[in-house]
């Protein structure tokens, strides 16, 4: 992974992992499922796309996924999103209807774009705990080394920065509030969006309201989260 290529300030924050040997294996397991003809999600160059988008000074709140879309053409490196064009995921279908039902906006799914890139640029961190998958085989990666590396880059986003917002959806996103300091930040914690969970709490948690109404009393600019590309 000496290879890859990070925007400024991640690059300053976590060029020393990618020497580790936990790193070093990851790489392999990846070489390993191209070498073996498995296709992997998402492409190389969309690995790190969460990162690439939002620099670090940028970020006002983080949401944090579980590993990618396993399905053909889904997965582009922010977590929830799919390209535009792409079918809307049902977990991504019931954080719509949450906005909706939060905000009091228009049909979000209307437009028929799944495409969060337009969060990213207003700062917000779409971030998988697993940063890759093996195709048609959910958790597939899981395990690796992921885990570790998205563990040391939360830990010191959270430290490096104060005043962010922390959406935990799930068991596997809510374990990331070990290393945050709840006193710095503001961390929210939901069952995850999935047609298995949603009703057990997702749907009311009120979590794009509460996060805007934190960001305003800090100074900062709220999310439009009706900004769909």
């Amino acid at each position: 992974m000496r290879t890859v290529q990070l925007e400024n300030s991640w690059q300053t924050l976590l060029a020393d992992q990618f020497e580790q040997p936990y790193m070093q294996q990851l790489r392999a397991f990846l070489l390993a499922e191209k070498r073996a003809g498995n296709e992997v999600f998402p492409a190389g160059k969309n690995m790190f796309a969460a990162l690439n988008l939002v620099p670090i000074e940028r970020i006002k709140v983080v949401i944090i996924g579980q590993d990618p879309y396993h399905g053909p053409g889904q997965a582009h490196g922010l977590s929830f999103s799919v390209p535009r064009g792409v079918g809307l995921p049902p977990s991504l279908r019931n954080i719509f209807a949450e906005i909706e039902r939060d905000l009091g906006c228009a049909s979000l799914g209307a437009a028929g774009s799944g495409d969060l890139s337009q969060w990213a640029e207003q700062g917000v961190l779409l971030l998988n705990a697993v940063l890759s998958v093996r195709a048609r085989a959910a958790g597939s990666h899981q395990g690796r080394g992921w885990e570790r590396f998205t563990d040391v880059l939360v830990q010191r986003l959270a430290a490096e920065r104060s005043g962010l917002v922390f959406l935990l959806w799930g068991s596997y996103a809510q374990k990331k509030a070990a290393v945050v300091d709840a006193g710095r930040h503001r961390l929210l914690k939901a069952p995850h969006p999935s047609p298995l969970s949603a009703h057990r709490g997702f749907f009311g948690c009120r979590h794009f309201s509460q996060a805007n109404q934190y960001l305003e009393s800090q100074g900062a600019t709220p999310i439009d989260w009706t900004r769909i590309d």
